[in-house]
């Protein structure tokens, strides 16, 4: 097996979902204009709804008014919010789309889940600053929150993508019986978009480098327990990170897949900080799936 790049096999079974609904979480800024941007152009292309979420999060002065100044206070709040939404959709890519507009008194964003699950919810995309605007609405730690409990996949966009394609997507494997599962959800959500996928392991010295004698054991105990089919490449690298980064780069991937983990987010597949930064630093659009244990 070759040093810098070797070859395992991951299970190619397919089992298409129908997806009929996207959200895009906004706080009105140019960021939640490229994540609505890149949803307009999948629900069009796919025939899907666009749930559309502003999360007005009063703070706790507010919610300890009496009753009726409470309600008057939440009342005006959702005028604003709503009159906020007219100028926001106002856009010439939304023509002739279904657009469903949320307004939710959420702080925690977590949260999120909820209108997912009630509104049965296929895919998230939101948009994201980056760690250095922590104060904005969805940027920073929030991404990672929302990330981390949604029980879809979450697609994170930072920067225009007038022309969103999904056609190869690089997928962040490791050894984890978990992973499997992941795998095949990943699988069918390349299968909607006709997308190829390319898992990928970073081998690197980092975290804890791996032999190849090492890595052939647990092809061979993956193969057997999971029917292990697919291919997928070793990549060696200074760090997961670079080494995801970099494949993608060399595979000219228009995405990379990280799983996530409910409680530990993508750190519990990358270790520190290097998670939140694959969702907050990369250009490369990432979309996260939360595993199941």
């Amino acid at each position: 097996m070759d040093c810098t790049e070797g070859l395992l096999y991951l299970m190619n079974v397919i089992n298409p979902t129908p997806m009929k609904k996207i959200l895009v979480p906004v706080d009105f800024s140019k960021h939640s204009e490229y994540a609505l941007e890149v949803a307009a152009q999948i629900a069009r292309e796919k025939h899907m709804e666009i749930c559309v979420l502003h999360m007005i999060g009063l703070s706790e002065s507010v919610l300890s008014k009496n009753e009726a100044e409470e309600y008057k206070e939440a009342q005006y709040y959702m005028k604003l919010a709503k009159k906020q939404f007219k100028p926001f959709l106002e856009k010439e890519y939304l023509n002739g789309l279904k657009i469903l507009q949320l307004v939710q008194n959420y702080k925690i964003f977590s949260e999120i889940n909820t209108i997912v699950k009630e509104l049965n919810i296929d895919l998230v995309i939101m948009g994201s600053h980056g760690v250095n605007r922590a104060k904005d609405a969805f940027v920073g730690s929030n991404t990672e929150k929302v990330v981390r409990t949604c029980e879809v996949p979450v697609i994170v966009i930072k920067r225009p993508r007038h022309n969103f394609t999904l056609n190869i997507v690089v997928f962040a494997f490791n050894f984890k019986d978990e992973i499997v599962g992941t795998y095949k959800r990943v699988k069918e959500l390349a299968h909607f978009f006709h997308a190829e996928v390319y898992p990928v392991f970073v081998n690197t010295p980092s975290i804890k480098f791996l032999s190849n004698t090492t890595i052939e054991e647990k092809l061979a105990y993956y193969k057997e327990r999971f029917d292990i089919q697919d291919e997928v490449v070793v990549y060696n690298d200074t760090s997961i990170e670079k080494g995801i980064l970099n494949y993608a780069k060399k595979m000219n991937a228009d995405a990379v897949v990280i799983p996530t983990h409910g409680r530990k987010g993508i750190s519990h597949f990358i270790k520190g900080s290097v998670g939140e930064s694959m969702a907050n630093h990369a250009n490369i659009p990432v979309i996260t799936f939360k595993t199941s244990t």
